[in-house]
């Protein structure tokens, strides 16, 4: 099944999320599908960039998204932090 969820980078203690639709199946370091946006939770206050549009149209094929990117979607959507 394919999945939308977080992919963390960044060093030890300071994470950085990329949001990525990728096979629910691999490890979460492994080449996604496709890449929507970014997390920062270290920033005051955490900067969200997501493609809306882009994200929209994986879960209408049927992507199942994880509950943390389920909130990080409605956050950009009703901040506007969000691509259109």
């Amino acid at each position: 099944m394919i999945s939308m969820r977080l992919m963390r980078f960044g060093a030890k203690k300071k994470p950085f999320y990329r949001i990525v639709v990728i096979d629910s199946r691999r490890p979460r370091e492994s080449k996604a599908i496709d890449y929507l946006g970014y997390y920062d939770p270290l920033k005051d206050p955490a900067e969200i960039k997501i493609d809306l549009a882009r994200a929209k149209a994986w879960l209408a094929r049927g992507v199942q998204a994880s509950k943390t990117v389920l909130s990080l979607l409605d956050r950009a959507a009703q901040s506007g932090d969000a691509t259109e």
